[in-house]
């Protein structure tokens, strides 16, 4: 199977050696997301909810130029440097998805690229 590679300038370029998304058959393998306005690549200002906003806007541009949606994610991994953060993420989650969820794991680190608070990635399942 080929891999095709998705890119948009409707989300933050890659600040490193990854595609923004890498697309194989029907599933689409998104890169981690960090709060960066894709305009300027400077992270959004604000409190964490801000920023889990900022990190869905990017990954519904990423899941738009890959033909889907965010109801097209399957799993999603959420990194945050303070859990304490996590019910907020739940809260915004309910803004940009709907029942039934997708599969999900939140994890706590130590740090992130650019001092970010919060990155998100995903895989998504798209009908052929």
């Amino acid at each position: 199977m080929s891999k095709e590679i998705i890119s948009t300038d409707k989300a933050p370029e890659a600040i490193g050696t990854y595609s923004q998304a890498v697309k194989v058959g029907n599933t689409v393998y998104v890169s981690g997301q960090i709060p960066l306005i894709a305009e300027t690549m400077v992270l959004i200002e604000g409190d964490i909810a801000e920023q889990v906003r900022q990190i869905f806007r990017n990954l519904a541009a990423i899941a738009e130029a890959s033909g889907g949606s965010l109801e097209d994610f399957a799993k999603l991994n959420v990194f945050l440097t303070d859990l304490g953060n996590f019910s907020i993420v739940n809260e915004v989650m309910t803004e940009f998805f709907q029942q039934p969820y997708p599969a999900r794991a939140a994890v706590g680190i130590a740090a992130l690229p650019r001092d970010a608070q919060v990155e998100v990635d995903g895989i998504m399942s798209l009908e052929k």
